[in-house]
């Protein structure tokens, strides 16, 4: 049975379950702009309870046989050949940094596809998919420290119990090396313009704001969707107040889609409903990678979309809107 069965009859996933969630993602664009998102809940084996965005993940089946190579990134124990694709898999307990009280089979495999990456995590067992409101996301920034800065953010299930939501990026960085900006060539006049971008993720700040300086560019940040409309709304206020125009502070604004408190969704829908951003396109800068997403974008008003992360198209993205001014 796939799981987009047991998302309908919303019971436990056994370890059996195995199947794409492609054909469900693309019937589950209703979900633009509710800030809302889906997590499938997960065990490693302890009390601790662990989730992951629905949309990022590509199959669940039984744990495969994985073959050792030398070389392998640390963290990561081997390789797996599985539907044609030769992914390198890894024990997320053990890259956690989990010691003792956890069992030493992990038999079930999450193949998750993320910032066009495949990759294999093996867990103890799959629970069941719930959704949940965004506002109810609170960032993790803060309330944890070492080896479980792999988690970006905290919810609550409805009889209290905690889930820690998988940082996907954070763990591809470090197992794997973050992505090379490379050369970017400097816009002429670059220092007149400005981008404003969000985005939870500590990682893709960094690289986002190694891009822009590359181009000459200004750039304001926050750090989840509801900071981000607060400090644009309070922009919009003083431009208004001052009579100047708004598209002269900010050319772009680059939004992430999954973001506590706040989604990219919604918070496309709010700048696209006030009169005071016209003109300044929103491009969504995001890891997931399905055409689901991309029309998930379309129906708030998302202008541009480019997958994370490629600092080449990134910046052949932005280079034309902000020659426009």
């Amino acid at each position: 049975m796939s799981l987009a069965e047991y998302k309908t009859q919303s019971t436990v996933i056994p370890q059996s379950a195995e199947g794409s969630l492609f054909d469900t993602v693309d019937a589950r664009t209703g979900l633009a702009g509710s800030n809302k998102m889906e997590i499938l809940l997960f065990s490693l084996g302890t009390q601790e309870t662990f989730g992951i965005n629905v949309f990022k993940v590509k199959e669940v089946c039984r744990a495969v046989s994985i073959t050792k190579t030398p070389n392998m990134p640390n963290g990561v124990d081997g390789i797996v050949s599985l539907r044609g694709h030769i992914i390198p898999v890894l024990t997320l307990a053990k890259f956690l940094g989990f010691n003792g009280n956890v069992p030493s089979e992990q038999r079930t495999m999450m193949v998750a596809e993320y910032s066009r990456h495949i990759l294999g995590f093996l867990v103890h067992k799959v629970d069941r998919i719930i959704r949940v409101d965004w506002d109810k996301v609170r960032p993790a920034e803060g309330m944890l420290a070492g080896d479980k800065d792999m988690i970006t953010a905290i919810t609550e299930l409805p009889d209290g119990k905690l889930v820690s939501l998988l940082d996907v990026e954070q763990i591809l960085a470090s197992a794997f090396g973050e992505d090379v900006v490379g050369n970017i060539e400097k816009m002429e006049r670059g220092h007149e313009l400005c981008v404003f971008f969000v985005d939870d993720s500590g990682v893709a700040r960094k690289k986002i704001s190694e891009l822009i300086d590359k181009m000459g560019v200004k750039h304001m940040q926050a750090n989840n969707g509801r900071e981000a409309w607060e400090r644009l709304q309070g922009l919009a206020d003083a431009t208004e107040h001052s009579g100047m125009s708004l598209h002269d502070q900010m050319q772009i604004i680059l939004v992430d889609a999954e973001m506590p408190e706040m989604d990219g969704y919604v918070l496309t829908q709010h700048i696209k409903s006030d009169r005071r951003f016209d003109g300044i396109p929103v491009v969504m800068h995001s890891s997931l990678s399905s055409e689901a997403n991309r029309d998930m974008g379309k129906r708030v008003g998302v202008d541009y979309y480019v997958p994370k992360f490629d600092g080449v198209m990134l910046a052949n993205t932005l280079r034309p809107l902000l020659a426009m001014k």
